[in-house]
């Protein structure tokens, strides 16, 4: 209404921590981040093959990776209407770890891919983790520029999955923005008004 410009739209956020105990404080918990995705996308409307894209953690470890790939493959990816595999990739290729400030980056990195209707290729990814099962998940890591259809009857939607020290976890969907009519620019006026005032 303000004639702001609208980047993307929230449609919905969580946040949620297994609660339990670990072998180490980095060790994520899968069944945690589904519980999350799952309330996630119940509550954003959107049905998992309405999502486009996952902008996942994607630490590179041996241990995290396979777990977060499993969470986003058993919500988004082997979802029975999805045909093609769900695209993944991870900011952390380009910019590396960035501690508590990688959920930021990720979410900006969301934003753009809404904005350009693109997905930018994950960096340095040519040897596939033995331990996920892209096939069976539905996935498939970003290797190449990717442009998106620049037509649909839907707005185009994407997540963004992050998670912390001792269980902690959040996701995020974003739907591109797809204004109902356009806003009415304002007009500057050529000079500042002037104010007289005067005692009758």
């Amino acid at each position: 209404a303000d004639g702001d410009a609208i980047q993307a739209v929230i449609v919905a956020t969580g946040t949620n921590t297994d609660g339990a105990r670990k072998t180490g404080i980095t060790i994520p918990s899968g069944e945690g981040q589904v519980e999350l995705m799952r309330e996630v996308l119940r509550r954003s409307g959107l049905a998992a093959d309405d999502i486009d894209y996952i902008e996942a953690h994607g630490t590179g470890t041996a241990v995290g990776d396979p777990i977060e790939a499993a969470a986003i493959g058993e919500v988004y990816g082997r979802h029975g209407a999805r045909s093609q595999p769900l695209p993944i990739g991870s900011i952390k290729t380009n910019l590396g770890h960035l501690e508590s400030a990688s959920g930021m980056a990720g979410l900006i990195k969301a934003i753009l891919v809404l904005k350009n209707r693109a997905l930018p290729p994950s960096l340095h990814w040519t040897t596939p983790n033995p331990h996920i099962d892209f096939a069976g998940l539905n996935l498939e890591v970003v290797t190449r520029f990717r442009a998106l259809p620049k037509s649909g009857r839907r707005a185009l939607a994407v997540g963004v999955n992050s998670f912390g020290f001792g269980g902690a976890n959040a996701h995020v969907l974003l739907q591109q923005y797809r204004p109902r009519r356009q806003a009415p620019r304002r007009s500057k006026p050529e000079n500042p008004p002037l104010f007289l005032s005067a005692r009758t």
